[in-house]
């Protein structure tokens, strides 16, 4: 049975739904668009399908949405089977990268036709278009045509027109992609806030990871046809599950140095050394297929410190705004053994300049190089 819960104070009941995808893979010949993947989607999460181009993230909301066939697998949408049902029969509202608005008609006529197509009420369109226009605040729109309309009303109408469906789930590809910047930061915002106020199920693409750290309750990273790690934004940036996902999430991604461990201590570029904690040093004996680890730790774990315990070269420096991310060479050159640490705003260093720093031990991280899989500790 599906669940229903509010709309808002003035609206009409909104339908939420659980999606499950059960070994769903997609293959184009003897190629993988998306490799056997389990993934279930509870009722009113936000979830971001997250990845460079290419990856399977858009395929994959698209076998959801109907508009491409698996090869095999099923996909379930609040208990029910709709793996070989034609979109129209799935519950699910569709928002486009490029807003894909009907030019010749209004605003009014774009939110209303489906509605219209499918034998709505009169009085029910009415009202249903004049909640979702006023939830969106785009009342004053609703006699012009797109063609008069910025990227930002656009894409707001383009929302609107799938919202007064009140579909079981929110399918939306790249829907800010066609914005500038400014506009790209208020509709996230606009979204994000429409879905809390909603809490409809909503499964959203991107290849942009700031858009997915904002807007997620989880995030399921992909790359290469597979799924990488499926975590709360926090996890995937805190812990990621391999060195994949290590680099792909941040700006800059995580920081990995090579190393060798020996009696308790990695050896690393430039004659440094890090001590292992003591709760990590089971896990890695354990784990690592060999004694060559990758260090890993964000730019915020390192703490600037004339004498600390890792020493580096400045080899570039960069103003961030609230901070400067300081670019710096543990080998003295420019190479595999860099590292990217925050300093304060104000700092500014000359190139070659020394730096010391250590690492907070909570915050850092280990990979074995061979599987590329992080290390896992038991925190307890």
């Amino acid at each position: 049975m599906l669940s229903v819960s509010p709309l808002c104070s003035r609206c009409c009941f909104f339908i939420m739904a659980t999606i499950e995808l059960r070994q769903v893979e997609k293959k184009f010949g003897d190629v993988y668009a998306v490799q056997p993947m389990d993934l279930t989607i509870q009722d009113g999460e936000f979830v971001v399908l997250l990845g460079p181009s290419g990856c399977g993230k858009t395929t994959t909301l698209r076998m959801i949405s109907g508009l491409e066939a698996v090869t095999s697998g099923q996909i379930l949408i609040d208990g029910r089977d709709v793996t070989w049902r034609h979109p129209s029969d799935r519950d699910i509202a569709f928002v486009f990268q490029f807003f894909a608005l009907y030019p010749h008609m209004t605003v009014r006529q774009n939110m209303s036709f489906t509605l219209e197509a499918q034998g709505a009420p009169k009085a029910d369109v009415e009202k249903r278009v004049q909640d979702t226009a006023r939830l969106l605040q785009i009342e004053h729109l609703l006699r012009l045509r797109p063609k008069s309309l910025s990227g930002g009303d656009r894409q707001r109408v383009a929302l609107a027109r799938a919202l007064v469906r009140q579909p079981a789930a929110f399918l939306m590809d790249e829907p800010l992609g066609a914005l500038d910047a400014d506009f790209r930061a208020t509709m996230r915002a606009e979204i994000k806030k429409l879905h809390l106020a909603q809490h409809a199920t909503t499964v959203y693409v991107t290849h942009d990871q700031i858009e997915a750290m904002a807007m997620s309750d989880r995030i399921v990273v992909m790359s290469n046809a597979v799924v990488q790690q499926v975590g709360a934004p926090a996890q995937v940036y805190y812990d990621p599950a391999n060195l994949f996902v290590a680099r792909f999430i941040g700006s800059p991604g995580m920081n990995l140095i090579a190393g060798r461990v020996a009696d308790g201590v990695i050896e690393l570029p430039g004659q440094n050394q890090f001590v292992l904690p003591d709760l990590w040093r089971s896990a890695l004996a354990d784990q690592l297929t060999g004694d060559e680890v990758v260090l890993g730790f964000r730019p915020e774990a390192a703490q600037l410190r004339t004498d600390g315990a890792i020493r580096t070269q400045v080899y570039a420096d960069a103003l961030h705004g609230a901070y400067t991310m300081l670019h710096l060479a543990l080998d003295g050159e420019q190479g595999l053994a860099m590292a990217h640490v925050r300093a304060e705003r104000a700092a500014h260093y000359a190139i070659g300049e020394p730096i010391r720093f250590d690492l907070d031990p909570t915050m850092v991280r280990f990979f074995d190089p061979k599987t590329e899989m992080a290390i896992r500790m038991d925190r307890g």
